[in-house]
């Protein structure tokens, strides 16, 4: 932890001793996901990231989990390039809620890591990351936090002319090419958007070896690590001066390859339709109310050499409604219902045993909001109440009770400078797949089994934050503490089965148990001028630990890593470098076998945007892993035959209008 340490003590140094000589060209970005809609820097209550403009066109990846991997206290499951979903804190699965728009996904890649996130980076106009009370306006289970990708398909404002971009890139370690598009316009009152996207990838190229320690396994390029995606969505809605409503439909795409031993393949289709409005005033003392609804059809199924082996279906139709009232008494809040129907199943294809029996699920659920002044101390709190009942058609019913709140303050300590702590509950009812998987799932070579007598997972946080938000110098760092009772994991035993979950050399036994557990851990960031122009820079470091509290290590966790960065925009000139180092991994749990070697990844970047009357053209360069390191993540269930991307240049040019 030397190299660490000696980063975070750099870093507050350099915060307080280099002078604020002019005032910070950053602009504010506002996070959709707040009840409150405050600024990213204003999130202390709520620690929220927010990914946009250039800084997200140079991260976006193949998946919303590559995209995020690298920001402060979020990593990803790498389970090949088509499927990558965030880890934030240590927690991964249905304790992150992916939303789109402010909706849920309503895809199963909370179920395994070989599922991908239905949602594409590549057409998003911002993606944020969210924590803290707001998060209970999405749902009890997420205690490791969401993540909401806003691509905006329902207009909310009209454009004077029309607006779009189209961006094209090419990726020399998979032979990739990239084609995606959005555009925005409005005829009278009637404001109108459409996107798209097209991504096709061979396998990629690795460094090395592709089984870790072993020098006599395949190099070259890694297998069944190919994808093939297509995405489009439609919108439009009614703008005045009260407000919006709006419609929007999509469908997606995704043939990707698992690449595990058995070399399977995920077909996955999405198709979403979604609802949004908002009247402004609509009551004396009330702000603005906002209905939104989305049905969602989705299903993937997992091939085998001879065909489908598993089917996934999950039919979704949410709810949400909304009213932020003005201040009374000091207080000023969004308080709403939310409700969740979905018929999920994962069912054999060949006759066997089911993954997952067909499991009617409702949820109903009232949360409320609020923030308010106490003399120099900002608070917020919230509280949610949520009604879970799930009925599958092969085992019995189970219903719970889930009561979740969360309170924060804020103290400014001097102008510019602040700091806070933030408490929080939150109960979380036992999914599907924990309390009803009977059956084989191909893709991650396990035979499943759930538990039907779970109780409900119940999480205690603290989390203390400092912080600086202003001037040319920004830092800020968290520490925190995440208590969790009935914490369910999956457990892989020794034990080999076949098909039919009968003794056999195919399949590993994965059991989800129950234990009590904790997650601990720090993050810091200092930033100076990050976006302005001239020169800038970041430093930043994270480090969590999950463990069982009966003994040994929660699975898959992150690696501890430092990171630095540097960049250089002048006009229409942008680039910059960074560099991650993160430690070796070797805290285990009792079925993993081997640790992670430490790494080095070093991605840079170039663009340069010529103006062509209305029209920019920006021509830019990334180059993704430069030393050519064999990376290899602790938070992969693939870690030791499915490494990271060797060397790649992605060359493209992006046309706004």
């Amino acid at each position: 932890m030397k190299i660490q340490r000696t980063l975070l003590s750099s870093a507050v140094l350099l915060a307080f001793a280099t002078p604020v000589l002019a005032q910070s060209t950053i602009p504010q970005v506002f996070v959709t996901a707040s009840p409150f809609r405050n600024a990213e820097g204003d999130q202390i209550l709520t620690p929220a990231k927010v990914l946009a403009g250039d800084e997200l066109r140079d991260k976006v990846g193949s998946s919303i989990g590559e995209t995020l991997s690298q920001e402060l206290g979020v990593s990803a499951s790498a389970f090949g390039a088509g499927a990558s979903r965030p880890i934030i804190r240590g927690l991964e699965g249905s304790r992150v809620k992916m939303l789109e728009n402010g909706m849920t996904t309503s895809d199963v890649s909370g179920l395994s890591n070989d599922h991908a996130v239905a949602s594409e980076g590549a057409v998003a106009r911002q993606i944020e990351i969210l924590r803290g009370p707001a998060a209970l306006l999405y749902g009890s289970g997420a205690i490791g936090g969401l993540v909401n990708v806003v691509n905006e398909r329902i207009p909310t404002t009209l454009e004077a002319q029309p607006t779009g971009q189209v961006e094209t890139r090419y990726s020399t370690v998979n032979n990739g090419r990239n084609v995606s598009a959005t555009a925005d316009g409005a005829t009278g009152n009637i404001g109108l958007h459409a996107d798209g996207n097209w991504r096709d990838t061979g396998d990629y190229k690795i460094p090395g070896n592709r089984v870790l320690g072993d020098a006599s396994s395949a190099s070259g390029r890694l297998p069944h690590s190919d994808t093939t995606e297509k995405t489009f969505g439609v919108g439009g809605s009614y703008v005045g001066d009260w407000g919006y409503a709006g419609i929007s439909a999509s469908h997606l795409s995704n043939l990707y390859g698992i690449p595990s031993d058995e070399g399977s393949r995920i077909d996955q289709k999405q198709d979403r339709y979604d609802i949004d409005s908002l009247v402004k005033r609509p009551a004396a003392g009330f702000e603005t109310f906002r209905f939104k609804a989305g049905y969602t059809d989705y299903m993937h199924a997992e091939l085998g050499e001879d065909g489908p082996e598993v089917i996934f279906n999950n039919r979704s139709l949410e709810t949400r409604l909304e009213l932020t009232h003005e201040a009374v008494a000091g207080l000023h809040g969004t308080f709403g219902m939310q409700t969740e129907n979905t018929h999920f199943s994962a069912l054999s294809a060949e006759g066997g045993p089911d993954t997952v029996p067909l499991t009617h699920s409702k949820s109903t659920a009232l949360f409320l909001v609020e923030e308010a002044n106490a003399g120099p101390l900002r608070l917020s709190g919230g509280v949610r109440y949520e009604k879970v009942k799930r009925t599958p058609v092969s085992n019995r019913e189970r219903s719970f009770n889930l009561t979740s709140g969360s309170v924060g303050a804020l103290w400014p300590i001097m102008p510019g400078y602040s700091a806070g702590a933030t408490l929080s509950y939150a109960q979380r009812a036992p999914a599907i797949e924990e309390l009803y998987s009977g059956g084989p799932h191909d893709a991650t070579v396990t035979f499943d089994i759930g538990n039907p007598d779970f109780d409900k997972e119940v999480s205690r946080n603290i989390e203390l934050s400092v912080q600086k938000t202003t001037g040319l110098v920004r830092w800020k760092a968290n520490v925190f503490r995440n208590n969790v009772t009935n914490f369910i994991y999956g457990n892989i035993t020794d034990l080999l089965v076949d098909e039919e979950g009968n003794p056999g050399e195919e399949l590993r036994q994965r059991i989800y148990a129950q234990a009590d557990a904790h997650v601990k851990g720090a993050e810091a960031e200092l930033s100076y001028n990050h976006t302005g122009q001239g020169w800038s820079g970041r430093l930043f470091a994270d480090t969590s630990r999950g463990k069982l509290d009966n003994g040994g290590s929660l699975p898959l966790q992150p690696a501890d890593r430092v990171g630095a960065s540097v960049g250089y925009r002048q006009g229409d000139l942008r680039a910059g470098a960074s560099l991650v180092h993160a430690r070796g991994q070797d805290r285990l749990a009792g079925f993993e076998t081997a640790g992670t070697p430490g790494y080095n990844q070093l991605d840079a970047n170039i663009s340069y945007t010529q103006h062509l009357g209305r029209q920019d053209l920006t021509w830019f360069l990334l180059v993704k892993n430069l030393l050519n390191e064999d990376i290899r993540l602790s938070t992969s269930v693939l870690k030791d035959i499915s490494p990271l991307p060797g060397r790649n240049f992605v060359l493209g040019v992006r046309a706004k209008f």
